[in-house]
């Protein structure tokens, strides 16, 4: 990677994406806008510093990455180097929970939250999600409300674009299902609580 911080826009099934990059990895990645200049100011209110650039080789291959899963393709990020320097430590434990969420598997605020210890940390834990600058590395689409309810998505479309994130993983239901403990479980909690 280079110093300083470098940024490259790239098309994908869902629109122009954004992503940003420094010598300790990934730093952000950038959901549409609706427009490539809207997307590229998004990037620039984001991190004032960066530069447009040609990315480089880890920088590339995680935008291939990126498309190949917003096309339909299982990917999995879990070797995505990101520069966290900037990410207080709650959120970097929250993100690291989140990023264990396999595709097609939701779980709730509420289980980050008692996984972290503490279930009354569930607010912290969508607010920390809400702030996630890896959307698609960091899967915060994977996690629901309670119930297993959508709750809010931060990224351009909101709930819309969440719900597209999901069905593009294939999530089992319009309304993801809620699915129970960690590690990960594998079979959807059935309706009803049992």
């Amino acid at each position: 990677m280079m110093s300083g911080l470098g940024f490259a826009l790239f098309d994908t099934p869902i629109g122009r994406c954004g992503i940003v990059w420094s010598e300790r990895g990934i730093a952000g990645v950038q959901l549409p806008e609706g427009s490539a200049d809207r997307t590229k100011r998004r990037i620039l209110r984001r991190f004032p510093a960066a530069i447009e650039a040609a990315p480089p080789a880890e920088a590339r291959r995680i935008i291939d990455e990126i498309v190949a899963l917003l096309g339909g393709e299982r990917k999995d990020f879990g070797d995505a180097i990101l520069d966290m320097e900037a990410v207080p430590e709650f959120h970097r434990r929250v993100y690291a929970l989140a990023r264990a969420i396999p595709a097609s598997r939701t779980v709730s605020y509420g289980e980050i939250a008692e996984r972290l210890g503490d279930r009354g940390l569930a607010r912290d834990v969508a607010q920390a999600l809400g702030q996630n600058p890896f959307p698609v590395i960091v899967p915060c689409h994977r996690v629901v409300a309670a119930g297993g309810k959508t709750g809010g998505f931060s990224a351009p479309g909101g709930v819309r674009t969440k719900l597209r994130l999901l069905s593009i993983e294939g999530a089992q239901s319009a309304e993801p299902t809620l699915f129970a403990g960690l590690p990960w479980a594998t079979r959807p909690q059935r309706r009803g609580g049992r």
